[in-house]
């Protein structure tokens, strides 16, 4: 088998959402989607990018992680630099105390990082080099070859991205706690779809439930190969939806994406 993915970018920064956000990152953006989200902000990786073999990624990978040393395997107290696990209400931290990560962390995203086969032995040459890996998945695709030490952080299409008849159901049965559940939420049917959706299949039982409001795309982010929301859907604010997640008292964690706050929205490489 060739061992080659197609690499859009690879670069250090924060990590902008997910119950990791704020910590460092490495993210390495596979090149190529499927689906068109109509919110879709990185409408950029569907085609540009450069074969690169799974030596040279990883090579990469720890040439951006190198000023960060070794902070795994510390035992006179917590690593500087080491990250605590988030632990579901139903997990309690073993022996009382939390999982330290080695920082920075690694997300593989896109585009749709499963749409290369290749992604799988490249999350779990990660793993084996001891980072906390993290996968960015659309849903639309079957997870369950992913490697089991690698956080998959996996949307639920809502009905505003133009996808929602792409979410792979089957999925749900492949989800750990230490897993996550994304919903992109930009209109009022988007979030009465998605509380819908977890009640009726008690998600809040199986992995921590995020909620992402949408944020506007600049004008040279609108490509035109992306859906448009459905006619009929009533746009919320960023406000609306975190006061109705208030007022419903869901189970979820609202979240923006923290790197279009810090730098421009359009920003590349953050």
């Amino acid at each position: 088998m060739d061992d080659t993915l197609v690499i859009n970018e690879i670069y250090l920064s924060l990590q902008g959402e997910s119950t990791f956000a704020g910590l460092p990152c490495i993210f390495v953006r596979l090149t190529a989607c499927n689906l068109r989200c109509s919110y879709c902000d990185t409408a950029y990786a569907f085609t540009e990018g450069q074969k690169r073999s799974l030596a040279e990624i990883r090579q990469k990978v720890n040439k951006l992680a190198e000023p960060f040393g070794n902070n795994l395997g510390q035992t006179a107290g917590l690593p500087i630099s080491a990250a605590l696990d988030p632990v579901p209400p139903d997990r309690p931290p073993e022996n009382g105390c939390p999982t330290i990560h080695r920082l920075p962390l690694v997300e593989l995203t896109g585009g749709e990082p499963l749409l290369q086969k290749n992604s799988l032995p490249l999350m779990k040459d990660l793993c084996d080099d001891s980072f906390t890996v993290l996968l960015e998945t659309s849903g639309a695709h079957d997870i369950s070859a992913v490697d089991s030490r690698v956080r998959r952080i996996m949307d639920l299409k809502c009905p505003s991205s133009g996808e929602v008849e792409r979410n792979r159901w089957e999925n749900l049965q492949q989800l750990r706690s230490t897993d996550e559940i994304k919903f992109v939420i930009g209109t009022v049917e988007d979030y009465e779809w998605a509380k819908q959706t977890i009640t009726e299949h008690e998600l809040q039982r199986v992995c921590p439930l995020l909620f992402s409001w949408v944020h506007p795309l600049a004008p040279e982010q609108q490509d035109k190969s992306l859906k448009k929301v459905p006619a009929g859907q009533t746009p919320i604010s960023r406000q609306e939806l975190a006061e109705k997640i208030i007022g419903d008292a869901l189970p979820v964690r609202f979240q923006v994406q923290m790197h279009k706050i810090i730098w421009s929205p359009e920003q590349r490489g953050v």
